[in-house]
């Protein structure tokens, strides 16, 4: 990190510190005095060479003043779930479900240990206003929104969330990422996730942030004995998007589903960095991507699964697939596999290319018109990661928003 970065750095705490109260600066400024000791990453980073960096320069850290919108445009609600919604990372009451049992505020916490790949992490541990926590007893459906409302040249906005599932409980959870309008924001999102013994998660993640805004996410899950983790992940905007996923499988049996789409388009950087720990025996891992860069856009996704010394009956499976779709773009996929341990059952996979000329040239030849064909070829591409997804009225709205990321109107209709 460059002298000036950690400078602005530094200024930026020293100004919000005035809009809050002194007790809650001890963890605070534990998470800042790690980040300006570790810096943040750049480039030279193994796990961030793709990630786009450079304009954190011109960014401001401090969270952007509080507002209010009556009239925010929303997404359809989804039958049954509680909807949340969150404007720059503070709860809108006026916006929202009545208060839930499951959701409360919560505070900083406790100074932690963060590896280096959390460091975005620390920033929001240090400068997030807000965040939801959210404890999960028996069965529950929630949806939280977060828009992002402030422009970057006046501050970032911090979503936080940590989840809580008890033993045996069963949560489904939509995580939204919105803007509120074509002004590019600053956004860096935290979502820490506890699974009990026998609890289950479905998560769906979508990020569609407008397309000047910049987004770092940092998502971090452990799972006990028993605990089913699935994850489906949907980015399609921001100009520049950065996701790392840090999963421990703690508990014997555990088992995780990670199903993960990035599109790009124009000079668009989607760029992801997953990193699985199998480390108790019988667990299992099944991890998708499929990703598309059209334009000058670059995809990104880093694939890891570390299998500990101790982790027998390890199931392990990786899909990452990456496709070209512009004369300028660039696609990287790299699966990557450390065991320390014997019997176990671990596959990869990774490719990267374009069209299938054979099936372009087959529908071309049943009188499709050539920008019809390749959108249907990249649509097909795409359906076995979110063919899984158990919510109809959820999956319609991600197959739409998909089709809205390909320009395809004529398939938005059909939908």
């Amino acid at each position: 990190m460059s002298s000036a970065l950690t400078a602005r750095i530094a200024e930026d705490y020293a100004a919000s510190v005035r809009t809050r109260a002194a007790a809650e600066e001890t963890p605070r400024l534990a998470a800042l005095a790690a980040l300006l000791r570790e810096d943040l990453p750049g480039n030279r980073d193994e796990n961030w060479r793709y990630a786009s960096l450079r304009g954190l320069e011109r960014l401001r850290f401090a969270p952007v003043a509080a507002s209010a919108l009556a009239g925010a445009a929303l997404p359809p609600p989804v039958a049954g779930f509680e909807r949340h919604v969150f404007i720059d990372g503070r709860r809108a009451p006026q916006l929202s479900a009545a208060g839930s049992a499951a959701l409360a505020p919560i505070g900083p916490q406790p100074e932690r240990a963060r590896s280096a790949d959390q460091r975005f992490a620390l920033l929001n541990d240090a400068f997030a206003p807000e965040g939801a926590a959210l404890t999960v007893r028996g069965d529950a459906q929630l949806e939280l929104i977060f828009l992002a409302h402030g422009p970057a040249d006046a501050g970032a906005s911090y979503p936080r969330i940590g989840v809580r599932v008890a033993p045996g409980a069963r949560l489904e959870l939509i995580e939204r990422h919105l803007s509120t309008g074509t002004a590019g924001s600053f956004v860096t999102s935290l979502a820490e996730i506890e699974l009990e013994r026998d609890a289950s998660l479905a998560h769906y993640r979508l990020q569609d942030l407008s397309r000047d805004s910049t987004f770092f996410d940092t998502l971090l899950a452990r799972l006990a004995a028993g605990a089913s983790y699935q994850l489906h992940g949907i980015s399609t905007g921001a100009r520049a998007a950065r996701s790392t996923q840090q999963i421990e499988l703690a508990g014997e049996a555990s088992a995780l589903r990670m199903a993960l789409v990035a599109l790009g388009d124009g000079a668009q950087v989607q760029d992801g960095f997953a990193q699985v720990q199998h480390r108790a025996p019988r667990a299992r891992t099944e991890q998708l991507f499929r990703g598309i860069a059209a334009g000058r856009a670059r995809v990104a996704f880093n694939g890891k699964i570390v299998v500990a010394a101790g982790a027998s009956g390890t199931d392990s499976q990786q899909s990452l697939r990456g496709l070209l779709a512009g004369a300028g773009a660039e696609i990287d996929v790299r699966p990557q596999l450390e065991i320390y341990t014997d019997e176990v059952r671990c596959s990869h996979g990774a490719t990267t290319g374009k069209l299938d000329e054979n099936m372009l040239f087959y529908l071309l030849s049943r009188g499709l018109d050539p920008q019809t064909a390749q959108r249907l070829l990249k649509w097909a591409f795409l359906a076995d990661a979110f063919a899984r997804i158990g919510i109809p009225q959820l999956r319609q709205q991600i197959e739409s928003s998909l089709a809205a990321g390909l320009k395809d109107e004529a398939l938005k209709e059909l939908l």
